[in-house]
């Protein structure tokens, strides 16, 4: 019997049961053996970007040319659901979700602390000031533009398409269909759906981990409270609980209005930084530092430094992002393929690539540019700070503006609005995979999953810090990569026979 259902559970037991014990032995052995751990960690993350990061950066390039062809070749105009079918959401709304669960803390978190690290550890040596500045914004675009959602639009695509135009179950392994056939009946297209859960929940808890470091400096800088590992894992329990609220109030109700508020708040920090900040200044930076990412995209695109310092900053930073969304990417991509019925390939290729790239570009570069300004001008020696402790540079940021008790109080609530929303995002896709791929599981999974999301956000934590966090994903991103691949060439090849049938 492969399926369990009752009042509280509806589940797929050959992916439930696995993802679930794995899981749970992953978290019971971190914490319990935790300096080991770290240094495990550690060495795997070493050995996996030294001899396995040049092909990560081809997969990375070849998804968003694939999204870019898909949506602009005929197969653009294939509306998702069938010609007649509606957008179940405002365009507002919609791109307001994806936004929300595809970026989400890890925006608010690097604004400040990426371009600082990357003025104090620039990817050329010997550089000035100003020009450490000026690749640290363009460095930090890359990082958050178009690549990132060049792979979910990718999956978002495929599952969509797969699920409400060829009425398949919303799984990976439906997507695979037209190349594997009635073998991923079997256990291998569970191994795949397993492998889906796992790198959705790894994921998920890098990003709340990071979520967790920050609102608890925020708690401290606001409240004179002690930073420590304690109050980290009392923000996680806290949240946790109040995202759990919200994924059983479902998908039109509590997690349409906190995607909305995400947006708006963020929008309310964006305009107060731009108006108290040197606005001229920062928008003249906007338009350069656009200019320098846009000329030098293909260089960085397939830049690994191999002949400088053996690679250091490939592996510290792109490699690890890429890895980072990689294994977000079956999070993102079942969750667009949720809200995008009713869109068209093109919508989706389009709106999905260019908005959230636009306004991370928009966001790094206020936030961003005003900590560098503040560093030229010697204001402030952010650098240091966010040498030091790389979660507290947006709060010492905004303490060089006006009103910081106020700002610094909504950042507070940007970040706790951002960590529910992924929390319950996440607890939504991780509740339709292991449910064999149903849209409208019942609620007692949901707080399964939302539960057990924190609880790999603390054992990560206790267990190995940012390190562990890092290294879970790439656990995750590597063989999640090679998915993805095979995902682009099962799509187009049922695009083309569904083309082939129409003629």
């Amino acid at each position: 019997m492969k399926n369990f259902k009752n009042k509280y559970f509806d589940i797929s037991k050959p992916v439930f049961i696995p993802a679930a014990i794995i899981t749970f032995l992953f978290v019971s052995l971190t914490i319990l053996f935790s300096e080991d751990a770290e240094a495990g960690f550690s060495g795997f993350q070493y050995y996996m970007s030294s001899n396995f990061g040049w092909f990560i950066t081809l997969c990375i390039n070849y998804f968003l040319i694939f999204v870019l062809y898909l949506a602009f070749s005929k197969f653009g105009n294939i509306r998702i659901g069938g010609k007649d079918a509606k957008p179940s959401f405002s365009k507002f709304s919609w791109v307001a979700m994806l936004f929300s669960a595809g970026m989400g803390i890890g925006l608010v978190y690097f604004s400040v602390a990426e371009p600082m690290l990357h003025f104090n550890n620039p990817i050329i040596e010997g550089a000035s000031d100003v020009e450490k500045a000026r690749l640290a914004i363009r460095n930090t675009y890359f990082h958050y533009g178009f690549h990132v959602w060049g792979i979910y639009m990718l999956l978002g695509i495929a599952l969509a398409y797969f699920t409400f135009n060829k009425n398949a179950a919303l799984s990976l392994k439906s997507t695979l269909v037209p190349l594997f056939g009635n073998r991923l009946n079997g256990w291998p297209g569970h191994l795949i759906d397993i492998v889906a859960v796992l790198a959705t929940l790894f994921g998920l808890a890098t990003s709340l981990g990071f979520g967790a470091l920050q609102f608890s400096t925020g708690l401290s800088e606001y409240f004179g409270l002690e930073n420590s590992t304690s109050l980290q894992v009392t923000s996680i329990i806290g949240i946790t609980l109040i995202a759990t609220i919200s994924v059983v109030t479902g998908l039109n109700k509590g997690l349409k209005y906190l995607s909305n508020a995400n947006i708006i708040i963020a929008l309310v920090v964006f305009a107060f930084v731009l108006i108290l900040g040197s606005s001229l200044r920062l928008i003249d930076g906007f338009v350069e530092s656009l200019g320098t990412y846009l000329s030098g995209l293909v260089e960085l695109s397939l830049f690994r430094n191999q002949y400088g310092s053996p690679g250091d900053w490939f592996k510290g930073w792109s490699m690890f992002y890429w890895v980072w969304w990689i294994s977000w990417s079956p999070f993102v991509g079942t969750f667009v393929a949720r809200i995008s019925k009713g869109r068209t390939i093109r919508e989706i290729g389009v709106f999905g690539l260019v908005i959230p790239s636009v306004f991370s570009f928009l966001w790094m570069s206020v936030l961003g540019g005003t900590a560098l300004n503040l560093q030229l001008d010697g204001s402030l020696d952010i650098a240091s700070i966010v040498a030091q402790d790389s979660s507290v540079g947006l709060f010492k940021m905004l303490e060089t503006l006006p009103f910081y008790e106020i700002t610094a109080f909504i950042s507070i609530v940007l970040v706790g609005t951002f960590f529910i929303t992924s929390s319950d995002s996440g607890s939504l896709v991780v509740d339709m995979m292991t449910a064999g791929g149903k849209l409208n599981a019942p609620k007692g999974q949901k707080v399964f999953w939302a539960f057990m999301e924190g609880a790999i956000a603390i054992a990560l934590l206790v267990g190995g810090g940012l390190t562990a966090l890092q290294s879970a994903s790439i656990s995750t991103g590597f063989p999640f990569a090679v998915i993805l691949v095979l995902v682009s060439f099962s799509l187009i090849k049922s695009l083309k026979h569904d083309e082939q049938l129409k003629n």
